[in-house]
């Protein structure tokens, strides 16, 4: 078995298909050349030329599933930011993915056939596409269940005023109206409950809530730090605890989009521009039911 990376210019769009299949040996195919790179030991991963690393997720036997997601705008054959909840679903359930990057700026005509809104994530699932994060990682939990990643009902909603904060701070213009306040108070709240129930949301088990908390701590990290000069201030150890723990995943790294993906994704948001106008976030699971008032995560 193999893994494989297919880069498919068209004549409006450039796609990218990444198929994840158990694999010790990962290949680049492209129209003109084929690069082998050996794979990684314990010390170190794959590397693609000068591009930087790209890291595949083992897998089960199961045949890949379909999902698109948005491209980076900053580098070839990268993520974007704005959907790394289910990837971070599939890669804790072990589950083989084919993820197609759909270039924003010029959506290509395929893409708008199984997703006519335009909206990532979508993924197929019985030969049906599913939109909405919410959505496909109910459905993905439905359908394979083992791992387990619920989390219980009581704990389910820990830290979800979190990310709504996040924005109101970043996008404040005026330093008196207590927008960071309002972010410190809920940063404070969900210190003192990983204080006393952590080191997760769950205690000892990733579940589905910090699956979801996780990529918007790491949008408030580096979108605060580069717009605000802004950081989690040393006296909420336990939240910066949580933040390293979670941004540590293997399975975080191998989906998490580039820190300057991140800075472009919200830079629309920071200089007062819809994200509905602008199009360059979509549908997403790391928040856009707050950013932009859409029907996903």
């Amino acid at each position: 078995m193999s893994s494989t990376v297919r880069v498919t210019p068209t004549a409006c769009a450039l796609s990218t298909t990444i198929k994840h299949i158990a694999s010790n040996r990962l290949y680049l195919r492209t129209q003109h050349h084929l690069l082998t790179l050996l794979p990684p030991n314990s010390n170190t991963s794959n590397r693609l030329g000068k591009r930087g690393r790209l890291t595949v997720a083992m897998s089960s036997s199961t045949d890949p599933l379909e999902i698109c997601v948005k491209a980076s705008v900053t580098t070839p054959n990268k993520l974007g930011p704005f959907t790394q909840r289910v990837l971070l679903t599939l890669e804790e359930k072990h589950l083989p993915y084919d993820m197609k990057l759909v270039d924003f700026r010029n959506k290509p005509e395929w893409f708008l056939n199984v997703s006519p809104e335009g909206k990532v994530p979508v993924i197929k699932l019985d030969e049906k596409w599913i939109a909405d994060s919410d959505v496909i990682t109910q459905a993905l939990e439905e359908k394979y269940p083992d791992p387990p990643l619920a989390t219980p009902p009581e704990k389910a909603t820990v830290g979800s005023k979190i990310f709504s904060t996040f924005i109101g701070f970043l996008k404040s213009k005026d330093s008196s109206d207590g927008s960071e306040q309002a972010l410190l108070n809920e940063l404070s709240s969900f210190n003192d409950y990983i204080k006393d129930n952590g080191p997760l949301i769950n205690g000892k088990e990733v579940s589905a809530a910090d699956l979801s908390l996780g990529p918007k701590l790491y949008h408030l990290e580096i979108a605060l730090g580069h717009y605000k000069k802004w950081s989690v201030p040393d006296s909420l150890p336990y939240v910066k605890s949580y933040m390293k723990t979670i941004f540590s995943l293997d399975s975080f790294v191998k989906t998490r989009a580039l820190p300057e993906d991140v800075i472009e994704g919200w830079r629309p948001k920071v200089m007062g521009v819809s994200l509905v106008q602008e199009e360059e976030v979509a549908d997403d699971d790391d928040g856009s039911k707050e950013v932009v008032g859409s029907d996903g995560r």
